[in-house]
């Protein structure tokens, strides 16, 4: 049984969540606070995190940081925004995807299935993926340039692999979408694709401003290029 964390404090929309999401399967731990989702976090007990943004104590962008320390698994962000400045935030700091308020729960449901099965996705037929002097462990989920590990998101892991099993290339933004959102491309618009593009690249690339690995080719889509 997938566990998966909430962090919620509208005492309503838990009973939903939680009826809703153990009706399917899931395992839910909730918190009412940051401080309760921090002491409840650990890194091997759960596989998704389904966080709100406004809580009494803090943000769910608190409890992402305390997760993105020691954990790969997905992040969700609930949110009574749709501003940009909220959604590029929560991205930045290694969220994978926002559902804005009110909403459906068969949505939630969808993104959390999809969520969950993006993070088991990266094929294993081939042990290990080396180009530009980066090195992918597919079994192990590392990923290491110049002998020291990096730190990617889930999203930018698989962002990574695609391309990297990809050299040379061009993939519109529409194949991308789908190899990595499933059902769920609709959900995502060209500037959320963007923003993870711009985070891998600030973690990979030498100079991330002008990229030579990861290039955009205009009007496209982007290309892994091997140097």
């Amino acid at each position: 049984m997938k566990k998966i964390l909430l962090l919620e404090d509208d005492l309503s929309l838990i009973e939903g969540l939680k009826f809703s999401l153990t009706k399917n399967g899931y395992d839910v731990t909730v918190s009412r606070t940051v401080k309760e989702a921090k002491e409840n976090f650990a890194p091997d007990l759960f596989q998704l995190a389904v966080l709100d943004l406004m809580l009494p104590d803090g943000s769910g962008f608190d409890v992402c940081k305390i997760i993105r320390e020691s954990s790969g698994i997905p992040v969700i962000f609930l949110t009574a925004s749709d501003e940009e400045v909220n959604i590029v935030m929560g991205l930045d700091i290694g969220g994978d995807d926002y559902i804005t308020k009110p909403f459906k729960l068969n949505e939630l449901l969808s993104r959390i299935n999809a969520a969950l099965r993006r993070s088991g996705t990266v094929s294993e037929q081939v042990s290990e993926l080396n180009s530009n002097g980066i090195k992918v462990k597919l079994l192990e989920g590392r990923v290491i340039k110049s002998g020291t590990d990096l730190e990617l998101t889930s999203v930018e892991y698989r962002l990574l692999c695609l391309f990297m099993q990809n050299p040379r290339a061009v993939l519109s933004r529409d194949q991308i979408m789908r190899r990595l959102w499933d059902c769920n491309e609709n959900f995502i618009d060209d500037n959320t694709l963007a923003v993870y593009i711009s985070r891998l690249r600030d973690k990979i690339e030498d100079t991330p401003k002008q990229p030579a690995f990861l290039t955009t080719v205009r009007g496209m889509g982007y290309r892994w290029n091997l140097m």
